[in-house]
């Protein structure tokens, strides 16, 4: 079964209630019927409520069962969401006012449903951008307890019968933080390791990538994969971990065994941690592009409830598979 197949199936066996926060983009709708469809839901639009019922009366499914509308200018929730978002927000020294015009955002309003347990997690960005999506989650739903930053991950589902015999890997960070320090990309390992094992069902091989494997360069952003790995190692030591290593030497067992001879990691690694998110954004977008790959994400890491980002060039099928992927993350 495909990582997709399966996400959907898993989703449908534990559904939860998602709120999409551009409920008047066509492509929400769409996706979120198809969710609907598959046997996800309830799923919540937050939009104007006049142009949303048009794209539903466009495909005949006004009335729906399990599709859920709110307005944030007319909403019964909105007068307590706006108490919530100031409480949220006094140490910033927000005034009532402010809060209540600006918990009529269909992003704030969408991510304080979410905090309230009104619904299990929340998508958006397929209008907005991915700073914009994330400032909300991260303001209003917060990072976890234990969570020493919020980072991303795309799942990357490979062709049929790709030559490596592989299905899917993680790749991280290559949505969200732009130059992380070794502590920083620790974490972000850890985080991908754990989101591997829930999301896909298999064992975390990470890899630590760089321009250069086991010493064959030396400089300072080597060292800052380096040193993330000893960051790591000491922090899980029984995770499979390795660094620094080239990409090839990391995913090609042949290289692998001849670059770095001693690691348990190279060649076999399924966690591939970028140093920055110009590695990591050039990388996922290569892999989709030329290899052919499925990319599904972002997908946000390291937050109190679930919260996930689309890209904005995003298609139906996305919107309906970032459903289930939050859907499966709220499980957890």
């Amino acid at each position: 079964m495909s990582v997709l197949r399966d996400l959907r199936k898993r989703a449908a066996e534990r559904p939860a209630h998602i709120v999409m926060s551009e409920g008047q983009d066509p492509r929400i709708v769409s996706g979120a019927l198809a969710a609907l469809d598959a046997g996800l839901g309830p799923i919540t639009l937050v939009g104007p409520k006049t142009a949303i019922l048009a794209l539903l009366a466009q495909v005949n499914a006004t009335g729906r069962e399990g599709l859920f509308i709110q307005d944030p200018q007319t909403s019964p929730l909105t007068e307590r969401y706006a108490a919530l978002y100031s409480d949220l927000r006094r140490h910033k020294g927000l005034n009532k006012r402010i809060a209540e015009r600006q918990s009529r955002d269909q992003m704030i309003f969408a991510a304080l449903m979410v905090h309230a347990g009104d619904a299990d997690g929340t998508v958006g960005g397929s209008i907005s951008t991915t700073a914009r999506t994330v400032s909300a989650a991260e303001t209003m739903i917060g990072k976890a307890p234990d969570a020493e930053i919020v980072s991303s991950i795309f799942l990357m589902e490979f062709p049929e019968n790709h030559p490596s015999g592989r299905k899917v890997m993680v790749f991280g960070d290559c949505g969200l933080v732009i130059d992380p320090s070794a502590a920083e990309l620790a974490a972000i390992a850890a985080q991908s390791a754990e989101t591997c094992k829930n999301l896909v069902g298999i064992d975390p091989k990470v890899a630590l990538l760089s321009f250069s494997t086991k010493g064959s360069a030396k400089h300072e952003r080597v060292t800052k994969v380096t040193d993330a790995l000893a960051l790591l190692q000491a922090a899980h030591p029984d995770l499979p971990a390795d660094g620094e290593l080239q990409f090839d030497a990391a995913f090609v067992p042949a290289i692998g065994a001849s670059k770095a001879p001693k690691s348990t990691v190279a060649g076999s690694a399924n966690v591939m941690i970028f140093p920055n998110l110009d590695a990591g954004n050039i990388g996922y977008k290569i892999a989709q592009r030329i290899g052919g790959c499925e990319a599904i994400g972002p997908i946000l890491q390291g937050l109190n409830k679930p919260a996930n980002d689309l890209s904005r060039g995003c298609s139906a099928a996305d919107v309906t598979n970032m459903i289930a992927v939050t859907t499966v993350q709220a499980a957890k």
